[in-house]
C-alpha cells in the first residue's frame, strides 16, 4: 500500500534511547507523501536525560512534520470525534504506556489520543520499547496482541545477556508494518531477532 496521503500520528513516550531513530523513521514518512502529527506523553514533554532535552525533540518533531505538536489531553480528544487520522502509532512505547493502554487508563495526551483513535475502529501501531516486557509488562503485551485494530512492529530482544526482560521493536520496519495494518493485518514474523 501506498502512504502518500495517509493521516499519520505518530505518539512519542518515554523511551529516549530510540529517538534518534524514531525522527529517522519520521523522515522516511513525510519522504513517503504521509501527512505526520505528532503527539507527546507527558514524560517525552517533561524530561531530560543524556539522549537530549524535550523541547529539542518536539522542536525537531515540528520541523520534520510542519505540525505543532499535539501535547496535552484536550488537543488529543478531537482525534476520535474528527476521525482525522488513517493510522496511529506509540512509537516508542515504553513499558507504563503499554501497562495503562492494556488497561484503560488514559491519563497522557499519547493514550488519549489511542483511545480516540481506536473508537474509529482503525488500526493503532505498538513499536514496543521496555525493559521489563517479558517480566511484569508480558501479560499486557499479550492482552494487546490480542485486541481488535492493534498491530506491532516486529520486535526482539535487543540485550538478551545484560537485559533478559528487555524488548525492542525494529523501528527499521514501521513502515511495512503500517502498509499491512492498513490492510487489516499483522506483519509476520512478529518476532525477530537483532543480528550481533
Amino acid at each position: 500500500m501506498n502512504l502518500k496521503g495517509k493521516k499519520i500520528g505518530i505518539a512519542l513516550t518515554g523511551s529516549f534511547c530510540t529517538f534518534d531513530k524514531i525522527f529517522k523513521e519520521m523522515e522516511k514518512l513525510v519522504e513517503t507523501g504521509a501527512e505526520v502529527y505528532t503527539i507527546f506523553s507527558n514524560a517525552s514533554q517533561q524530561i531530560s536525560s543524556r539522549f537530549g532535552k524535550p523541547e529539542e525533540f518536539m522542536e525537531r518533531a515540528e520541523a520534520i512534520t510542519g505540525r505543532k505538536p499535539i501535547c496535552t489531553i484536550e488537543g488529543a480528544e478531537p482525534i476520535g470525534p474528527q476521525s482525522y487520522l488513517d493510522i496511529y502509532v506509540v512509537f516508542p512505547c515504553s513499558g507504563n504506556t503499554i501497562a495503562k493502554l492494556a488497561n484503560g487508563i488514559t491519563d497522557t495526551p499519547v493514550l488519549m489520543g489511542a483511545k480516540a483513535h481506536l473508537r474509529n475502529n482503525k488500526p493503532l501501531v505498538i513499536s514496543v520499547s521496555t525493559n521489563d516486557a517479558m517480566g511484569m509488562n508480558m501479560k499486557n503485551i499479550g492482552l494487546l496482541l490480542n485486541a481488535k485494530n492493534i498491530y506491532f512492529v516486529p520486535f526482539g530482544q535487543d540485550d538478551p545477556i545484560k537485559k533478559t526482560n528487555s524488548l525492542i521493536a525494529h523501528t527499521d520496519r514501521l513502515i511495512p508494518t503500517l502498509e499491512f495494518a492498513l490492510e487489516g493485518e499483522q506483519i509476520q514474523p512478529i518476532l525477530q531477532p537483532f543480528t550481533r
